[in-house]
């Protein structure tokens, strides 16, 4: 899921997928803003089939966070 969590993203925001580390904060490393978190967000949940609750969302600082968060929604 990591896997296919950084290639959605680089494809985002046209940056090579090396670039992006499951550790690697988005807003301080990548310049993500609000909105490429939203959009990102909602290509999550159409990729992966679930509703992600928006209070969420602002505690995201790193791919690993989401895909740990996803990984749970599937596992429910």
């Amino acid at each position: 899921m990591l896997e296919k969590l950084t290639e959605m993203l680089a494809d985002q925001l046209k940056m090579d997928v090396s670039e992006i580390q499951p550790e690697t904060n988005l807003k301080d490393d990548l310049g993500v803003d609000s909105l490429d978190i939203f959009e990102f967000i909602m290509a999550c949940e159409e990729e992966f089939d679930v509703e992600i609750d928006t209070d969420v969302v602002s505690e995201f600082t790193n791919l690993q966070q989401v895909a740990d968060y996803l990984q749970g929604l599937q596992g429910e």
